[in-house]
């Protein structure tokens, strides 16, 4: 059955017959999880979809001004900056209602000479690992829940003030509050209706914890398919917001006084048409099979390997603090929001939710880290700790999560277990990556600084 929004390139010839559709975006990500590319007539995009087209290999490269940064090995200033060849995965083909009469198509980038996928490319680290799992015998559903903040300041009025004294949507608390959430429902009903017209199934939305703060979300799917929705989702509340001259933010950490966004992963592994993890062992009240306790466990050891994929930026950092909803220790538990590990459901609704990645992730390496982690706990049958029964937040004895990213990558970049899940060049790339957003901001003169230093110091 076709999913309402979707395109063959068919679909996609009778609309742009009839008018309906002018423009195509090829698209892919970028480190930070933007979408980058071009945007294309759509009848000469009929005529050269197999082909796709061709960027420059900096993208990988870039910081988040766009500079080109030194000291990638992948593409640097001495080999020239060349092309990779974007290629559109045509299963993505779909509407973007948001936009006039624009269709869109997310890419996989390849290299011009090979012809194999590019290695450092987010889309195909998750690609590797979901080929990992099928090898294994397994097929693999995702979700992300995302949170964001929204203002009623246009994203030029935040830049213009310096992204102080916003005003955000909410002025008290709206944690499933009906009401509150009415004041922005054009906006919310917006984007659910436009995300479903655009093959983006939506569930439901609702008001958060924060001012402003919400949270809508999309249904369940393959991981690939996930990760493709994730950054179409994010794409499509920018810009329905930046058209109503309002503004949202992905920030994990907004401010140091309201509570964390967060990208919420949940992860079942599939087998023979079936949820792999139900079965007769018990933990606790759970009752899960060995792939469900060994992919438990892998995913839980392997945290503070992988953390820069759960938390790329300076800020994802600040999000960890005790009793504000964000997780700060490494235990799992059933329907327990204290955890870094939630399981849910039962029976063939039985997944895993780990609450420690932001809504600043980059969803096909938050994915790809969370898979090759599990899988791995799958390989060697890595016991999961005992399930946790309480205030994990109390629990001070418990592992913690990474405190900076300067850590993070320091661990990332010496782990054995990265490199061999994902390869050495994708590690050391990546690790250069985040050592230089850590430098940035180093280097950065802050507000916070000005404050506590300028009479007073």
């Amino acid at each position: 059955m076709k999913t309402k929004g979707l395109l063959t390139l068919q679909h996609l010839k009778e609309k742009v017959e009839m008018d309906n559709i002018e423009t195509v975006i090829l698209a892919f990500t970028d480190h930070y999880g933007r979408l980058v590319g071009k945007r294309f007539d759509a009848e000469f995009f009929l005529e050269t979809a197999e082909d796709g087209t061709h960027g420059c290999d900096y993208l990988l490269t870039t910081d988040m001004e766009m500079e080109p940064v030194p000291g990638y090995q992948f593409a640097n200033w001495e080999l020239g900056y060349g092309d990779f060849h974007l290629v559109p995965d045509l299963a993505t083909l779909r509407e973007a209602t948001w936009l006039d009469k624009t269709a869109i198509v997310l890419c996989d980038v390849v290299d011009d000479k090979t012809h194999g996928h590019v290695a450092e490319a987010p889309r195909s680290i998750l690609r590797k690992q979901i080929e990992q799992a099928r090898a294994a015998g397994f097929e693999t559903f995702a979700a992300s829940e995302l949170e964001y903040y929204t203002f009623e300041n246009s994203y030029r009025e935040a830049f213009q003030q310096h992204f102080q004294d916003l005003t955000p949507t909410g002025w008290y608390l709206e944690d499933y509050h009906i009401l509150q959430g009415t004041r922005i429902e054009p906006f919310t009903a917006a984007a659910r209706r436009h995300l479903k017209n655009s093959g983006i199934p939506v569930e439901n939305s609702k008001g958060e914890w924060g001012l402003g703060q919400h949270e809508l979300n999309v249904r369940y799917a393959e991981a690939l398919d996930m990760a493709d929705r994730h950054v179409l989702f994010k794409q499509c509340l920018k810009e329905v917001a930046d058209a109503m001259g309002m503004s949202v933010t992905f920030m994990a950490k907004f401010a140091t006084d309201q509570a964390g966004s967060s990208c919420h992963i949940h992860l079942s592994l599939w087998k023979d048409g079936k949820n792999a993890f139900p079965g007769d062992q018990k933990f606790g009240p759970v009752e899960g099979s060995d792939i469900f306790r060994w992919f438990l466990g892998g995913w839980i050891a392997h945290v503070p390997d992988v953390m820069p994929f759960y938390a790329p930026t300076v800020n994802s950092y600040k999000r960890y603090v005790d009793a504000s909803w964000a997780p700060t220790r490494l235990a799992w538990s059933y329907d327990n929001r204290t955890a870094g590990f939630r399981v849910v459901g039962e029976g063939q609704s039985l997944r895993i939710e780990c609450r420690i990645p932001g809504a600043d992730c980059n969803p096909y390496l938050a994915f790809a880290a969370s898979l090759a982690s599990g899988l791995d706990g799958i390989k060697n049958q890595i016991e999961p700790p005992e399930i946790f029964v309480g205030d994990i937040y109390a629990a001070k004895d418990l592992p913690r999560v990474p405190y900076t990213l300067g850590e993070a990558v320091a661990k990332f970049e010496s782990s054995d277990f990265t490199k061999k899940a994902f390869g050495e060049k994708v590690v050391e790339h990546y690790a250069h990556f985040y050592r230089k957003e850590q430098e940035a901001y180093n280097q950065s003169v802050t507000d916070w600084e000005r404050r506590r230093y300028f009479e007073r110091i």
